[in-house]
């Protein structure tokens, strides 16, 4: 039987809108996402993968039995079947670029949306790769579903090359990663496994053992309502209050358009509300958890002022633990990583540690206790129109994970 390749697989995927949403509160916040689940079940299946369920969740898990004789551990490959909230993934038109020449890369001339090498210098070392965009409309969806389809591509390697050695392997493709949530209805028992890769990193060689901590911040702003045509020392108006909170924030700091490397930010990215009730969504974002607690403390300062200068007006804060730096736990695993450095360098790259200005389902497993660094993917700009990898990238990125599987068989 013969097996999909790498790019027939990601094109496939990628054409399937599973946009996830901030707003739902289901899980999976939108259905959508089981159109990919349903897809994959009998992908697995057909390369002889044992346990395949998609689970009620919409958890897609599935088992590669080891084939050595001795004891092997249990590795997971993960990646998320959802796309970023941000921008539309619905009818996605992907493009191939092939025999790139290091020039600007118009995506779409009527759209506006230019690869522009001056922003993107990874295009430079680009040249005569096939690289793969959206159409200009949409994003491309290769965060996530280029590491779904280089795990489901290294499987097929290891099922048709039954002489290389593996462990034994759990697959798991997970919902709403984007919103925070992938890991919230799996538990480390179901998963079963003694460490894990998500496949959901950027740079080729990279391998990032380093998250943001993240929390979700919400501000309630509850106001007076009166007649506008009685209002006269008596209306409160909710909005003008929140409106307020938000202008007072720093304007040259704190923000994910003044931050970059190691420094967190305080991000406002929902607003609703009238009169009388108005909120605003925060992510807070900061590499240690006393950054946390320092800006949280700063919006608190913010809102109490502000209110106090709307007499009659009355707010709340409700805080949210997201997520917390993955770091602390796999320091104390260094043979995960170093099985995934060696992994990078077997095939022919540089391996390179990097810190994660977001977060995965890793940085959650992690505290549940299954240690679980990133793997690069070779895609960039996500959650963008702008969003581009390459093909020959996604087949190092499988050919890592298949030295990955075979370190973890025979050492």
């Amino acid at each position: 039987m013969k097996h999909p390749d790498i790019l027939e697989r990601f094109l496939s995927y990628v054409r399937i809108d599973t946009q996830s949403s901030d707003a739902s509160e289901s899980f999976p916040s939108t259905a959508k996402q089981k159109d990919l689940a349903v897809k994959l079940k009998p992908e697995l299946e057909a390369l002889g993968l044992q346990d395949v369920q998609v689970t009620s969740w919409g958890y897609v898990l599935a088992t590669l039995p080891s084939n050595q004789k001795g004891p092997v551990p249990t590795i997971a490959l993960i990646a998320h079947l959802d796309t970023s909230p941000d921008v539309s993934g619905a009818n996605v038109e992907p493009r191939l670029h092939g025999n790139y020449q290091g020039q600007d890369l118009v995506i779409s001339e009527s759209d506006g949306v230019v690869l522009k090498v001056s922003e993107n210098p990874y295009l430079k070392e680009q040249v005569g790769k096939t690289i793969i965009t959206a159409s200009g409309k949409t994003l491309l969806g290769a965060d996530n579903k280029a590491g779904i389809a280089e795990i489901m591509d290294a499987l097929t390697y290891l099922v048709e090359h039954p002489e290389a050695p593996r462990p034994n392997i759990r697959v798991v493709f997970t919902p709403d990663e984007e919103t925070g949530r992938g890991v919230e209805h799996i538990t480390v028992a179901e998963i079963g496994a003694d460490c894990g890769y998500t496949v959901d990193g950027e740079k080729p060689g990279e391998i990032e053992d380093e998250t943001f901590c993240a929390d979700s911040l919400e501000v309630t702003v509850t106001g007076i309502n009166v007649h506008p045509g009685m209002a006269k020392n008596k209306l409160v108006n909710a909005v003008k209050v929140a409106a307020r909170i938000i202008e007072k924030l720093p304007k040259d700091a704190l923000s994910p358009e003044t931050t970059e490397k190691r420094e967190g930010y305080v991000h406002p990215h929902q607003f609703s509300g009238n009169v009388e009730t108005a909120a605003i969504k925060f992510l807070i974002r900061d590499f240690t958890a006393q950054g946390l607690k320092r800006s949280e403390k700063k919006i608190a300062g913010i809102v109490k002022r502000v209110t106090a200068q709307f007499p009659g007006a009355r707010s709340e804060i409700k805080v949210t633990e997201s997520y917390r730096n993955m770091k602390v736990v796999l320091d104390k695993h260094p043979e995960v990583l170093a099985k995934a450095e060696k992994a990078v360098a077997m095939a022919g790259l540089t391996p390179r540690r990097a810190s994660i200005r977001g977060g995965t389902d890793g940085a959650r497993l992690c505290f549940m206790g299954l240690p679980t660094p990133n793997l690069f993917t070779g895609g960039f700009n996500f959650h963008s129109k702008q969003e581009w990898i390459a093909l020959e990238d996604m087949r190092k990125a499988s050919e890592v994970i298949v030295h990955l599987m075979k370190l973890w068989a025979t050492e």
